[in-house]
């Protein structure tokens, strides 16, 4: 899909190909597929700190470091992929970082061998149906996003705070909080 810049959300106007695709493609779609749902809120836990647009550039090395963000595979990282992952220039070298993106791998496995599906525990919180913006203001956090994120700290995830956890449900469609004059809104609202 290819809209004039002025027809974007602002975040997404300007010279970066990768983000304007990205904002085009993906953000706000909502997205069904559990392990993709993970590999999201794993990402959006690494850009803790830093900028979306520092994370959506290194994907590509983080899918390939993280073994396609598989997390039977993940699960199974012990302190030799740890070191490995610190060592590797393509992805964010954070210990922190990577060892709650391991035990998310861990967490994942554990709901799944426990019969609980991690897309239905996502939208459970929404009954399955996308939240809605204004399309003119974009809260960095909000009581819902407070509420899962106080769901993932108590099953043990870590990055995941209401900021980020919020800036997740934008990502994968929970929220479409396009605004009001882009391109998106009333397509996503459509898928």
């Amino acid at each position: 899909m290819t809209a004039p810049h002025d027809q974007r959300c602002s975040w997404a106007q300007g010279d970066d190909a990768l983000m304007v695709r990205y904002h085009d493609d993906e953000w706000g779609v909502p997205q069904h597929d559990a392990r993709m749902l993970w590999e999201m809120l794993v990402l959006e836990g690494f850009q803790a700190g830093l900028s979306w647009r520092t994370v959506l550039h290194k994907r590509e090395a983080f899918r390939k470091a993280f073994a396609g963000f598989a997390p039977e595979q993940v699960a199974r990282f012990g302190e030799k992929q740890v070191a490995k992952l610190l060592a590797d220039p393509g992805i964010i070298r954070s210990r922190a970082k990577i060892e709650a993106a391991i035990e998310a791998a861990r967490i994942y496995c554990r709901m799944r061998e426990s019969g609980e599906d991690f897309k239905d525990f996502c939208w459970s919180f929404t009954d399955g149906k996308v939240l809605v913006g204004d399309g003119r203001t974009l809260p960095a956090s909000t009581p819902k996003s407070e509420e899962i994120s106080k769901e993932l700290k108590r099953r043990g995830f870590k990055f995941v705070g209401p900021v980020i956890v919020y800036a997740w449900m934008q990502a994968v469609g929970i929220v479409d909080d396009h605004s009001v004059g882009c391109f998106r809104r009333k397509s996503v609202l459509r898928e």
